[in-house]
């Protein structure tokens, strides 16, 4: 049966989507299917100009031929965006509409709900299915799509690796193998002017990227999940510094992590899906941790260079893999469905509930919250991410 397949990538790149891309493309002709890029995420079925003519803007016919060497670079070759089609605010409305569309799509004040849009768009395109590619925010608006009966399947993606329902995202190990190589490289500048350092990473409101970090480095981390005691982290890591020959001492903590009683200032206007930028912990732990001590600290970011560059090999498998059985899944006549690894094995299960929110950190079974490590004991049985069998 012949099919037009949409595929779109959403929220913030990692490497991996590239590949996505191509091993759909690739299985899609296998089966005598047709791919169109969406560019720039929901924004693509949000502004594409109406017409007979495709709008070369946002729509991107996808081929073997133009598609055969993306897999060797990171990005995503169709773009992407932050747009949220349910909740949009009046100055980045598509310009086509005039005053009366804007009013019928109002739903709060200075908010718009172009979701009508959104579904005119995959009528008129002749979609028999989307693949969507994406984190907790693009997958939110998929089972938004997937409720008004709309064929789609999706892949998770996020360096935070906290989409409910499946232990790994695209993105995810690219991120902490370069988060290993920094930190190590660090290393000698932190022993050389012996200093207590504190590395930043990726994770509003899961600690797996600090976790893991903290995992391959043998090194403490601060997570979300578990508000920590501030007096006590700084009281080790001075110890740490003076137990270490190199004299120097590190902490990991996710963006999210904060002190109990402390708290962390947020910055900017909110993203399309209400999300602010939060003040760096890194600079205000570091400058603490200096004031109540004495030690010279150095604060370090770790964040853009590990969503930068290419793929790992772990998460090219995944990501192709993930592609592979997006197809298949549609060449069986399923929707609504996310691919996902469960207990280490590829599987393919239910959209994620908005609802829920992220998937957090199984703080008793997976952190050491007096030592501000992950656990390292009982993994026997565990999934290769550190996921512990369900009781």
């Amino acid at each position: 049966m012949k099919r037009r397949i949409g595929i779109l990538t959403g929220g913030g790149d990692v490497p991996g989507l590239n590949p996505v891309i191509k091993s759909v493309v690739y299985r899609s002709s296998e089966l005598g299917y047709e791919v169109l890029g969406i560019r720039r995420g929901w924004e693509g079925l949000t502004h594409l100009r109406p017409g007979r003519e495709p709008d070369p803007e946002y729509l991107r016919p996808l081929d073997r031929a133009n598609t055969r060497a993306i897999d060797r670079t990171g990005g995503t070759m169709l773009h992407t965006s932050r747009t949220n089609p349910g909740k949009m605010k009046k100055d980045p409305l598509p310009s086509f509409l005039d005053e009366a569309q804007s009013a019928r799509l109002a739903c709060t004040e200075g908010v718009y709900d172009l979701t009508p849009i959104v579904l005119d768009n995959i009528r008129s395109l002749g979609l028999d299915y989307l693949v969507t590619i994406g984190g907790d925010d693009t997958l939110s608006f998929s089972e938004v799509l997937a409720r008004k009966g709309v064929p789609l399947i999706a892949i998770p993606k996020t360096m935070d690796n906290d989409v409910q329902g499946t232990e790994y995202c695209i993105g995810f190990s690219t991120a902490i193998t370069r988060a290993k190589e920094l930190i190590d490289r660090q290393r000698t500048t932190l022993g050389s002017h012996e200093r207590i350092g504190v590395f930043r990473i990726f994770g509003r409101d899961a600690g797996f990227s600090a976790l893991h970090a903290a995992y391959v480095t043998s090194g403490r981390c601060l997570i979300p999940e578990a508000p920590f005691d501030l007096e006590r982290l700084v009281r080790i890591l001075v110890e740490d510094k003076h137990n270490n020959p190199s004299r120097y001492a590190f902490v990991i903590a996710a963006e999210g992590a904060i002190w109990k009683g402390g708290s962390v200032s947020e910055l900017g206007p909110a993203d399309a899906f209400g999300h602010r930028r939060k003040a760096n912990i890194a600079e205000t732990l570091a400058d603490e941790i200096r004031r109540r001590t004495g030690e010279e600290t150095l604060a370090s970011e770790l964040t853009y260079d590990l969503r930068s560059g290419d793929p790992d090999a772990l998460d090219q498998t995944v990501a192709i893999t993930f592609a592979n059985i997006a197809v298949d899944l549609i060449r069986d006549g399923l929707s609504g469905r996310m691919v996902a690894i469960q207990g280490g094995n590829f599987v393919h299960t239910t959209l994620p509930d908005p609802k829920l929110g992220p998937r957090r950190v199984d703080v008793p079974r997976l952190y050491n919250a007096e030592r501000f490590r992950p656990q390292y004991a009982d993994r026997l049985g565990s999934s290769i991410f550190l996921v512990p069998p369900t009781d």
